[in-house]
């Protein structure tokens, strides 16, 4: 009997152009300007729409059993833990699931309420990705970006399918996706259209 290892799926969501967030990205802004007024409101609009002319749920047939973020992603405390930060999401974060966190600067692991727990690895993306795959057993390691991180799994060769959330706007700068990333042949496997967002799912093949 064969054991299924799980994929690797990088997903985020994109502009139009290309970026994952605006310039000036701060603790108030943590996506940057996007032309809205608050907190990302405008590229990730589509997460908070739940109508039935825009459903916002993203169908998944598994959750993933591990995630891998980079530390832009996680917070905005730069250098050293001077300052205590649990991530952007609360107690209570999101995930549910082991969250790896990429940075240069070693920190205990972060227990968090509703099976969440948060590890800082200092040692690249390929041991991130080999303890967030141990974490998952056979189950699939989201990556959630940012961009930056994203980019260096992509340029690597380590994602086996890319979940792209469109956004009909333009940004014309910020944190870009494929920056840097040399070019991929993608095989397009699955996209559906609503009225804020379209997605789509490529499996990477090279």
């Amino acid at each position: 009997m064969t054991t299924r290892m799980g994929k690797v799926i990088a997903e985020i969501t994109i502009s139009a152009d290309g970026y994952v967030a605006g310039p000036n990205q701060s603790e108030e802004r943590p996506f940057g300007e996007d032309g809205g007024d608050g907190w990302g409101d405008k590229l990730h609009a589509w997460m908070f729409d739940g109508s039935e002319e825009n459903p916002a749920e993203v169908e998944q047939p598994t959750a993933p059993g591990a995630f891998v973020i980079g530390r832009n992603m996680f917070g905005p405390v730069r250098g050293e833990w001077d300052r205590q930060w649990n991530g952007w999401w609360g107690d209570d974060p999101p995930f549910h699931a082991p969250v790896f966190v990429l940075t240069h600067h070693a920190r205990d692991p972060q227990p968090m309420d509703g099976g969440t727990t948060y590890y800082f690895v200092t040692d690249g993306i390929e041991s991130a990705l080999a303890q967030a795959r141990a974490a998952a057993g056979d189950g699939d390691v989201s990556l959630q970006g940012g961009a930056a991180t994203i980019n260096q799994y992509l340029a690597a060769g380590l994602v086996d399918e890319l979940r792209l959330h469109i956004a009909p706007l333009t940004l014309g700068a910020g944190a870009r996706l494929f920056e840097g990333v040399p070019p991929l042949k993608l095989e397009q496997v699955e996209s559906r259209v609503a009225k804020t967002v379209t997605h789509v799912t490529y499996r990477v093949l090279s």
